[in-house]
């Protein structure tokens, strides 16, 4: 800019320099004389107008860079700013922004959200409160890590159990892996339950998730035939149905939180595993002894007690120790029913293994009805009872290591001293940290899922003490007595009422633990009184004849089948218990909570606990409890639950039907936070109450009983999943800046194209405080 300013001024001057125009006159010259003096010098002329502007010149060169100037003094720190509102204060967790919002809520106060609770409805999407963010983890059939090829690790279909295990939660020895370790990266473990819809025959065509799996088989060439027509060679059903004993088990991977986003993503760098329904995946079943061998998928013989894959994985339970248990529900749908003595609708079945005069005998040989029995190849075929156990799975261990395999108590097991049934889950009694309790034995809770199941309490035959290894302490599950939740009072017509009447804190139902074996001779049997007074669980079991159903010669058997041992001793129906949760976190003791989804079925039993005659099954009472509630149980010795023989139980939330901002239906998944606070999804709301599923916040407040909002036992919907998927599955992070959500069975029923705009796919989401 200089260099074109002197240039200017350069060529100013040039053009504005101008000369006079008048001169002195020379004088005449004389003839012959001499040269006259010069005349004077005239006086100037006036000045010339000034030219025309020259053109610019030429720019110079640039300047060389100068040097840089030293660094300024260090400032002193600012003023803090005042705080911002929930919705963007840095640091706070989602239960603690919750619960603020309830307490406003309750209180009248001002909301610093638009909108609380999140409204219900129904869309395509995922919604969650203003503050909250969500995005999708992994969805179905994408690879785990950058390996893209067929042997690659995917995640698998209709995600539901999940637990999260932050980086170095295990650095410090006896951590438990709740609450501990990184917030904003770890390990998680999902379940995989199923595939939705229905799979190819010969005459007809794949639909919804079945049809999704069969066109990515066509689409990477294991399958070549036109997976839409109706036609199927045989050849090509076992194709897609092997293909499918794939999408089963459970995902094991790492993930990752964006530091600027939010967003949670899947490390694809690091290790991933899967454990399916295939032979790759090898369990041992302790604490029972099976009825036959089992073999691999090639037909090779599997050592003693050895089974081939899991199935059917529901919810789960992160143990104190860190490995994973994840239940195995709905087994019969693959090999068949082992307990094929009852219908759907509970009704007793003659001729079917448990016809009174006998021993009860048990037919374990796979169904060739069942998704997975029906493959023409018979090695692909396994054992009914390799099935419907709680697994526990050593995710430190690949596939095929079995427990006990290379290194004792190393490798995954069945805990067949729990039994079989359609398990839902499971949990353990912990102390305030989420740690065994000290000089106690394990104590372990779990729920039959099922019209009619029961729920059931695990005690160990050894202490746990302090410092015992991660081996020693899975031993503790070997060996210990099994105890059935027998609720007393409990309105047989209802399920849910004690006298007509809600059971609450104040005045709740009584409960007892009833050991569920040959060899009790304590307790008398639950339908003794209408069957023979003072007959005890131990003879009544083992009798031929009681109520009218096979006997049980051994616990073996007993444990075989735990929903049938139940009937025969006359043990209370319940309204489909699901998930079940302990809460070491309590004022006056640890609770127990337990989600009871629903049943509108026919029952097996009469109030006397009788089985209800086959011939009038049909007229018998139905239970009416479609919207399900939660109920809360508290052992009598709260401290010591090995030695609690009672229980008292009542209810906390009741579902409705309506369209109402609180009206919710069909509890399913509970998750306790860290402060003991209670949350739960949802699995039938959409159906019910033509809402999307959710998840949901308890109001447990005692103070909001007599706010001026009365809020106590209510519901706040957090955070809605798209079309009629269930919301399952929630887990916290360390830090309880996230819950992970397994968003099951999109588009099952209804239309989905989430959540790419394609096929729907289950997958895990994020939904994390900003």
């Amino acid at each position: 800019m200089r260099t074109r300013l002197v240039s200017s001024l350069l060529g100013l001057a040039v053009v504005t320099i101008g000369f006079g125009s008048a001169c002195g006159s020379d004088g005449e010259r004389g003839a012959g004389g001499p040269k006259g003096d010069p005349g004077a010098r005239g006086d100037s002329g006036p000045r010339g107008e000034p030219g025309d502007p020259g053109s610019p010149g030429e720019a110079g060169p640039k300047g060389d860079t100068g040097d840089p100037g030293p660094a300024g003094e260090t400032g002193t720190p600012g003023t803090p700013g005042d705080s911002g509102t929930p919705s963007g204060l840095p640091g706070t967790d989602v239960p603690s922004f919750t619960k603020a919002l309830v307490d406003a809520y309750a209180n009248n106060r001002a909301l610093p959200i638009a909108e609380f609770p999140l409204a219900a409805a129904a869309t395509d999407s995922m919604r969650a409160l203003q503050g909250l963010r969500h995005n999708v983890v992994v969805s179905w059939l994408e690879p785990l890590n950058f390996d893209d090829t067929d042997a690659a690790p995917r995640f698998g279909a209709n995600a539901d159990y999940v637990a999260f295990f932050g980086d170095g939660w295990g650095t410090t020895a006896g951590n438990a892996p709740q609450w501990n370790g990184s917030g904003n990266a770890g390990r998680i473990w999902v379940n995989h339950e199923y595939i939705s819809n229905n799979a190819a025959s010969p005459t007809s065509a794949p639909t919804g998730q079945q049809m999704t799996l069969a066109s990515f088989l066509r689409a990477r060439g294991t399958l070549t035939n036109d997976v839409t027509s109706s036609t199927w060679l045989p050849a090509d059903v076992d194709k897609l149905k092997i293909a499918g004993k794939r999408q089963l088990g459970g995902s094991w991977f790492h993930v990752v939180k964006d530091p600027s986003s939010g967003d949670w993503s899947v490390n694809r760098t690091a290790t991933a595993t899967r454990y399916d329904a295939t032979s790759a995946t090898l369990t041992k079943v302790t604490g029972y002894t099976l009825y036959g061998a089992d073999h691999d998928d090639t037909g090779a013989a599997l050592p003693a007690g050895v089974v081939a894959g899991i199935i059917g994985d529901c919810s789960g339970a992160q143990t104190p120790w860190g490995t994973v248990i994840t239940a195995e529900e709905n087994v019969q749908d693959y090999y068949g029913d082992m307990e094929a003595c009852w219908d759907g609708n509970n009704k007793f079945l003659a001729g079917s293994g448990c016809d009174p005069g006998a021993n009860t005998t048990f037919n374990v040989t796979a169904s060739t009805s069942g998704a997975f029995g029906s493959i023409t190849d018979a090695n692909h075929r396994h054992p009914r009872d390799a099935y419907g156990w709680l697994v526990e799975i050593d995710t430190d261990q690949p596939p095929g290591e079995y427990y006990g395999k290379t290194t004792a108590g190393v490798g995954h097991r069945k805990i067949g001293a729990m039994g079989r049934a359609r398990w839902e889950n499971a949990t353990f009694a912990v102390d305030i940290s989420w740690k065994p309790l000290v000089d106690q034995p394990l104590v372990v809770y779990a729920s039959d899922d099922r019209r009619g199941g029961r729920i059931y309490k695990f005690v160990s035959a050894g202490n746990y003490t302090a410092g015992m290894t991660k081996a020693q302490a899975r031993a503790l599950l070997d060996d210990g007595k099994l105890y059935v939740g027998h609720f007393a009072g409990l309105d047989h017509a209802h399920g849910l009422t004690v006298g007509g009447m809600a059971p609450t804190a104040a005045s709740p139902g009584a409960g007892k633990w009833i050991e569920l074996s040959v060899d009790n001779v304590t307790d008398d049997a639950p339908n003794a009184p209408a069957l023979g007074a003072g007959t005890k669980v131990g003879a009544a079991l083992k009798s031929v004849t009681w109520n009218s159903i096979a006997g049980f010669p051994t616990d073996n058997d007993v444990l075989g089948a735990l929903f049938t041992a139940g009937n025969k001793i006359g043990i209370a129906e319940l309204n489909r218990p699901e998930d079940i949760e302990y809460n070491p976190v309590g004022a006056d003791g640890a609770r127990i909570y337990v989600a009871f989804t629903n049943h509108t079925g026919r029952l097996a039993l009469d109030a006397a606990g009788k089985l209800v005659d086959p011939a009038t099954h049909g007229t018998s009472t139905a239970r009416t409890d479609a919207d399900g509630a939660i109920f809360a149980l508290k052992e009598a010795t709260a401290a010591t639950p090995a030695s609690s023989t009672t229980f008292s139980y009542y209810q906390v939330w009741r579902g409705s039907k309506g369209t109402g901002v609180f009206d919710a239906a069909d509890p399913d998944n509970i998750m306790i936070d860290k402060s003991g606070g209670v949350w739960f999804g949802t699995d039938g709301n959409y159906g019910r109450n033509q809402a999307s599923d959710a998840v949901y916040y308890l109001d447990l407040d005692e103070a909001h009983k007599t706010s001026p909002t009365p809020t106590h036992g209510k519901a706040f919907r957090i955070a809605a999943v798209p079309s009629d998927a269930e919301a399952t599955g929630p887990a916290f992070t360390s830090d309880m800046r996230t819950i992970f959500i397994a968003v099951q069975h999109p588009g099952e029923g209804a239309y989905s194209a989430w959540p790419k705009g394609g096929r729907p796919l289950s997958s895990l989401a994020a939904v994390t405080f900003r």
